[in-house]
């Protein structure tokens, strides 16, 4: 049994929840503060599962959709379904049933998150078909992470406005500009399986500056939704750190030395999510 959790565990790419869990967590407990709402911890847990099950619901979508181009990509060709530790018809039911607890969560968070959970189910699937007409995949992909802050906020204050706006655009331009940094070991792949990717449309240099325009967005989200929240010290000194560390990624890439790209896909991405997670939940407490 545990054998068979870990093949499914890696068909979703479990440990990657790190990037949009803690947003999400962190975007909860600033609107528990600011909203004026008494902490549930209840409503933290179904947030909590709300996200990881849309999240796996995404990844495992994303896994059938594209076991095709896995297989046949070199990178990708050891991935559970390609190489058979899953079969076609568990990645499916994976789909299923995440997007059902999904929807079960977000019932039970109200009456908004009930009626948005379609939307944010047809934009976090539509992503894994997206590559087969557009370049901008990776924009698609930042407005599906960009959703569990949003989603958040919500659940928790039944409202919206310009902060948590900031935050998920914010978190769509972080995620979008990580994103291209990854597509960049692809580009050849892409372009002759006609896929769309930004380094496949404007090649890898030009994909690199578009994503540090995209970071230095991010950057500037995370400092509109402190100011409009009149967050304090402690908030501003974590968003100068996911600063620097973002910083630090863009310079460990260049369009002539791409070893590195796995190292500032995953690690330094983690940082800034528990960084942020780490100092907005400071900040709601002080």
């Amino acid at each position: 049994m545990s054998s068979v959790a870990a093949r499914y565990a890696k068909l979703v790419a479990l440990p990657h929840t790190v990037f949009a869990l803690p947003f999400a967590v962190g975007a909860a407990a600033i609107a528990w503060r600011h909203g004026a709402v008494p902490f549930s911890l209840a409503r933290l847990v179904l947030i909590v599962v709300a996200v990881a099950a849309a999240r796996t619901a995404a990844m495992a979508f994303n896994r059938v959709a594209d076991r095709r181009f896995d297989a046949a990509n070199p990178r990708t060709a050891a991935r559970e379904l390609p190489r058979g530790a899953v079969s076609l018809r568990g990645a499916i039911a994976v789909t299923v049933a995440a997007s059902l607890l999904f929807v079960a969560a977000a019932a039970l968070l109200g009456t908004w998150p009930l009626l948005l959970s379609p939307v944010a189910l047809f934009i976090l699937l539509g992503y894994s078909l997206a590559k087969r007409f557009t370049w901008a995949t990776h924009l698609w992909l930042g407005v599906s992470l960009g959703g569990a802050p949003a989603g958040a906020w919500i659940a928790v204050t039944n409202d919206f406005g310009w902060a948590p706006l900031a935050l998920s655009l914010a978190v769509a331009c972080w995620v979008a500009g990580f994103d291209i940094i990854y597509a960049t070991q692809d580009v050849e792949f892409d372009r002759g399986r006609r896929l769309g990717s930004i380094p496949a449309r404007f090649g890898v240099a030009r994909a690199l500056g578009i994503s540090r325009a995209l970071h230095i967005a991010a950057v500037a989200g995370l400092i509109a939704f402190g100011v409009l929240l009149h967050l304090g010290f402690i908030y501003g000194a974590g968003v100068a750190v996911i600063a620097l560390t973002l910083a630090y990624e863009q310079r460990m890439v260049s369009p002539n030395d791409l070893s590195r790209v796995g190292k500032a896909f995953f690690d330094l991405n983690g940082y800034v999510s528990l960084a942020f997670a780490a100092c907005a939940i400071v900040e709601a407490l002080r």
